[in-house]
């Protein structure tokens, strides 16, 4: 590579995962497009076409092998640090004590996105903001800092925002939410910034606002336009765009914002993301049970809500009890009474440790919507049940309920 590792516009190009700029700077320093092209496994027709801009790299793999091949380190391209790369030794910063490569932010996310599944946010967040304010933030303001430390930045923080949120504490996700956009901006990482507007766009549907909810999408949308197409992320804002439109009792274009979504996600290739949360067929499963909800197709909702349940049934607590609290309320408002209480006694044997305090508000949303039902037996006996068992979670629970909300607010 040469001097092109200190070359502001290679580093640029990195940053926003442009490689028909790179393989363009690299075939200008004299490396020939049948090398380029040998060198990270493609044709060289593909090559062209990523030189002259007509298609972008998306495939992880094909990433890794430009970085193998040229010796781009895997921090510039969002990766995890390469086999080759020297681990970050020295006498002057021993056992770690200098801020680590964007590679460890990549793991530490990693660890703490699946903590985050199993145990809730809720007993994570201040881990996050330790890591966010001991070993990320003193980064940000390193002139040897490259733009993937403010896109590590602005994940973390936007992970900061779910977990406030997982926790009851809405405002605090607005904060973060709000510091992770113009974070993922100033990497240059578009994905990310469309993708902090998803997280924008859910939190404001929880909030009761689906006019800014829309917008939030939209403007999500408008940015994964301008960056490489990631068919997973398009899925989730056209999800969160179906979601806010079907509260909104606009149920033309959002049956058809659901659609988009559907063919966005079967049309997934291997198109990946480093920082982007996972969004898959049982996340889609999921929301759409939601919006075929409120659109009052309460068939096909339910055939979606329990689909969510199935393949949900392994590695993730959080999201398995919000699926099963989806296919109560359905049952109910069915007038499936009998199913929605067979349904709901498994519930409550669901992860009673989980630390979520939004798994608790929906838990006293549903006990609200079976209390209408109380006079018939099976519902009376399951909300003693209920109670009791919402006693023992609160216990367990108490050093995480905000004292503003008492963990029964919606």
């Amino acid at each position: 590579m040469g001097g092109l590792l200190s070359d502001e516009r290679l580093l640029r190009a990195c940053a926003e995962r442009d490689m028909g700029t790179v393989f363009r700077m690299l075939n200008g320093r004299g490396v020939s497009t049948r090398r380029l092209a040998a060198a990270v496994g493609i044709t060289q027709g593909r090559l062209y076409e990523y030189m002259n801009g007509k298609s972008r790299v998306e495939k992880l793999t094909v990433f890794e092998q430009i970085a193998d091949a040229f010796h781009i380190p895997g921090r510039l391209l969002g990766l995890a640090r390469r086999s080759w790369e020297p681990a970050p030794t020295g006498p002057e910063h021993p056992h770690g004590d200098r801020p680590p490569p964007n590679g460890d932010d990549l793991v530490a996310m990693d660890h703490f996105r699946s903590a985050d599944r199993q145990t809730g946010g809720s007993r994570l967040y201040g881990a996050v903001v330790r890591h966010l304010s001991d070993r990320v933030a003193p980064r940000l303001v390193d002139t040897d800092s490259d733009a993937q430390v403010f896109a590590a930045a602005a994940a973390l923080t936007e992970m900061a925002g779910w977990m406030a949120h997982d926790s009851g504490q809405d405002a605090l996700a607005e904060r973060h939410f709000a510091r992770a956009l113009p974070l993922a901006r100033a990497s240059g990482d578009l994905p990310l910034a469309a993708h902090v507007a998803a997280s924008s766009s859910h939190l404001a549907l929880q909030s009761g606002n689906p006019a800014a909810a829309v917008q939030w999408a939209r403007a999500g949308l408008g940015l994964a336009a301008q960056g490489p197409r990631i068919p997973v992320l398009t899925a989730r804002l056209h999800t969160m765009k179906a979601r806010a439109l079907a509260a909104a009792a606009q149920h033309t274009p959002a049956a058809g914002a659901l659609e988009e979504a559907r063919r966005d996600l079967e049309g997934t290739s291997d198109a990946a993301h480093p920082w982007l949360s996972p969004f898959d067929a049982a996340a889609l499963a999921s929301e759409s049970a939601l919006i075929l909800r409120d659109l009052e197709r309460l068939d096909l909702a339910l055939a979606e809500a329990e689909q969510a349940v199935v393949l949900r049934e392994e590695g993730r607590a959080r999201s398995l009890a919000l699926s099963q609290i989806t296919v109560v309320d359905i049952r109910v408002r069915r007038k499936e009474l009998d199913a929605a209480v067979h349904a709901a006694h498994a519930l409550l044997s669901t992860s009673p440790t989980l630390g979520s305090v939004r798994v608790v508000q929906q838990l006293d949303e549903l006990r609200r919507l079976l209390e209408r039902h109380k006079e018939y037996p099976p519902v009376r006996e399951y909300l003693v049940r209920f109670d009791d068992a919402r006693r023992a979670r609160m216990l367990l629970l108490a050093d995480l309920i905000p004292p503003s909300s008492g963990g029964t607010s919606a």
